[in-house]
């Protein structure tokens, strides 16, 4: 397979292809090319394939030139406006994970739950902030939201007043542990919530390890049911079963075949971020066997496709032809300018994974942004402000990481989080060859 990075443009090549593009790669032209390989291909075919390289070029699909990097100097001074929040809706959780960044909900500080009031100054807030964008994200968020489920409804109902009179669109999501998942909060989802995230981790005994209660029971045969019923009346659609797994499971290409298998067909699982000196962090060693475990999954997942019984794998989903507008593409989430959370207490943070941090704390609802030059540092982060990235094949499907996993394990929001970037790079691979395997099979 050859990615030209810059439009991204896949091609499926066979051997005599890709040995000229090395060839040509290495600064050899034409006839350089030709007469390197005439011993190993016929000289007839190796100018056919000399023409056809040059039309690809023509037509923008190959060697195509960077129209950003010129650009980014002004790129960094664009003018943002804020689209999306982060409601931490409940600073408390019923469930005691192992791996929590929240600490059971309290990040680092003091349980709370929002109340009503705060999170009406919170879509005040971003409705003031949001310039001419009309479309607009909250989602809520904890701890575990379903605690503070009253606040959450009339908060909706609040968004749904204000968006006839501003002509806004609100887009409401949610991220529960299913704990208390009813009928009546899955039928207000179902109507409200333009996603839903179903925090599981896989197999029974991945999943209570680490997600236990307080008192040590698993959740698993807890949430499973309610988890079915949900996805079964959200018609499959329009919500992840999202998991974590770490060093205890690196066969975690089991624990998403294991969710499929449950009758899951939209599944995210994601590596553990911890401080190295917890037993369940990823460490790098690991790394080899979860590039092994995402090439297991990428095979499964062709396999089911083709037998008419496939799942979505979030870290395999890429669009080639519509994807992210230049902004994402450049620059990720927009955590710190487009995106922020918001504590229980109106606090304004660049994004969840920040909170409890008093050095990132940018104002609060009632103040508004106050820390201006912190804004602009996230302003900064971008594809081309980081070395590594600026040389990297991936650049422009993974906009440059996270600035959390870059401040955790750097403490610089604009650096390289190096397991994270080597997995992400494994992934995009497999998403591609998924795409190429399909569309042949289609061919």
């Amino acid at each position: 397979m050859v990615l030209d990075v810059n439009s991204s443009s896949v091609h499926v090549v066979d051997d005599i292809v890709y040995d000229v593009l090395m060839c040509k790669e290495a600064g050899n032209d034409d006839a350089a090319a030709v007469e390197a390989l005439k011993g190993k291909y016929p000289e007839s075919e190796l100018r056919e394939c000399c023409e056809e390289i040059q039309e690809l070029k023509e037509q923008g699909m190959l060697y195509t030139e960077d129209d950003y990097r010129p650009a980014i100097d002004q790129f960094g001074q664009r003018p943002t406006v804020v689209k999306a929040l982060c409601l931490h809706i409940a600073h408390d959780c019923n469930l005691a994970c192992r791996y929590c960044f929240a600490e059971e909900g309290e990040y680092h500080g003091r349980r709370a739950l929002m109340s009503l009031e705060v999170g009406m100054k919170a879509l005040d807030f971003l409705i003031a902030n949001s310039g001419s964008r009309r479309n607009l994200e909250v989602d809520f968020f904890g701890g575990e939201p379903t605690l503070n489920w009253n606040v959450v409804k009339e908060l909706v109902r609040y968004g749904r007043r204000q968006e006839k009179k501003y002509n806004k669109n609100f887009r409401f999501t949610l991220t529960t542990n299913g704990v208390l998942l009813n009928d009546e909060i899955m039928e207000f989802c179902n109507r409200e919530m333009g996603n839903v995230v179903l925090s599981i981790d896989g197999r029974k005994e991945v999943n209570d390890r680490m997600r236990p209660f307080r008192k040590g029971q698993g959740s698993y045969d807890l949430i499973v049911p309610k988890f079915q019923k949900f996805a079964d009346s959200r018609n499959q659609d329009k919500y992840y079963v999202r998991g974590t797994f770490t060093h205890h499971n690196l066969d975690f290409a089991a624990d998403v075949i294991h969710m499929a298998d449950l009758g899951f067909k939209q599944i995210s699982i994601e590596p553990v971020v911890a401080p190295p000196e917890m037993d369940y962090a990823i460490r790098r060693e690991d790394v080899p066997i979860i590039k092994e475990q995402y090439d297991i999954l990428a095979q499964e997942i062709i396999r089911r496709e083709k037998e008419g019984r496939g799942f979505n794998f979030f870290h395999f989903m890429i669009d080639l032809t519509g994807g992210p507008c230049v902004y994402k593409r450049l620059s990720g989430c927009g955590s710190g300018t487009e995106y922020l959370a918001v504590t229980p207490w109106g606090d304004l943070y660049p994004c969840h994974q920040f909170v409890g941090k008093d050095e990132f704390c940018l104002g609060n609802v009632d103040t508004g942004i106050v820390r201006p030059d912190l804004v602009q540092k996230f302003k900064q982060i971008n594809v081309y402000s980081k070395k590594e990235c600026s040389e990297c094949f991936s650049r422009f499907f993974c906009s440059g990481g996270c600035a959390a996993n870059s401040y955790n394990f750097t403490g610089n929001i604009n650096d390289v989080y190096e397991i994270g970037c080597e997995l992400q790079k494994k992934r995009i691979e497999c998403s591609l060859m998924i795409k190429a395997a399909l569309a042949q099979d289609e061919a």
